[in-house]
């Protein structure tokens, strides 16, 4: 689980590649766009502009390069023709890059065009979520401390947990040890150390944190139908406490 300072360079910048397709999604006019049409563009910039591998596709048997999870849908879209992205939905891409063997994993929610107040604010504590989270990160803090201070944003404002999702270890493979809870309690589960690198991704849910799988074997989506959002950033553990290495340049102030 421990990488070299080499390795987290190369994971640092697949990071920044990947950084850098979530702003080209900034500036996408989504709206009236397919899922499909997004995942089209996302592999050509990936592929032609930063000479990288999109490594979902063909993950686990996966045919594309992101999941787009729509409204009520928790995590793993599947990318499609007739899934047009409309004013007031809310969408995850979830999105991984591989460059000189490393892969980076990051996913971002989009509002589009006028979304509710009580979508906009769903939204707005999913990524506050994430941050307390990440804030946590240092050497000598529990992968618990981690869980616990995100359950607990969202649980003060409302908020349910998705429990059968979590982060994970990452490196030349998208899946590695540790998984990381988002739920838990402060100072139990692994001890951080220097050159850990992960993902920290929480999904919460307005109502019930229960999901299901669609029928498509991929698509999970909340039990009761209510919204659901996602974020999430690779991170490595430092002498110091933490580098997020995904982060995007409108981030900077949150470190």
């Amino acid at each position: 689980m421990i990488k070299s300072p080499e390795q987290v360079a190369l994971l640092a910048e697949s990071g920044r590649l990947l950084a850098s397709v979530f702003e080209l999604l900034d500036k996408t006019p989504l709206a009236g766009m397919s899922t499909l049409q997004v995942d089209a563009r996302v592999e050509r910039f990936i592929v032609d502009d930063l000479k990288a591998r999109p490594a979902s596709k063909g993950q686990y048997g996966f045919g594309f390069v992101l999941n787009c999870s729509v409204n009520e849908e928790v995590c793993h879209g599947v990318p499609s023709p007739s899934r047009i992205l409309r004013e007031g939905d809310i969408v995850n891409f979830d999105i991984t890059l591989e460059k000189n063997g490393y892969i980076a994993d990051s996913s971002k929610t989009y509002l589009i065009g006028n979304v509710s107040a009580t979508a906009r604010r769903l939204v707005r504590v999913t990524y506050e979520a994430m941050w307390q989270g990440i804030r946590t990160v240092r050497p000598g803090a529990r992968l618990g401390d981690v869980g616990a201070a995100i359950e607990r944003h969202a649980r003060e404002n409302g908020y349910c947990v998705v429990r059968e999702y979590c982060g994970h270890g990452i490196g030349q493979q998208m899946h590695e040890e540790p998984q990381v809870l988002h739920f838990g309690k402060p100072g139990t589960g692994l001890v951080l150390r220097e050159g850990m690198v992960f993902t920290i991704e929480p999904m919460l849910n307005q109502g019930a944190r229960h999901v299901r799988t669609q029928a498509d074997g991929w698509t999970v989506v909340t039990q009761d139908g209510t919204l659901s959002a996602q974020f999430e950033h690779t991170v490595a553990v430092t002498s110091s406490g933490v580098s997020v290495l995904t982060l995007r340049a409108d981030e900077s102030d949150r470190v």
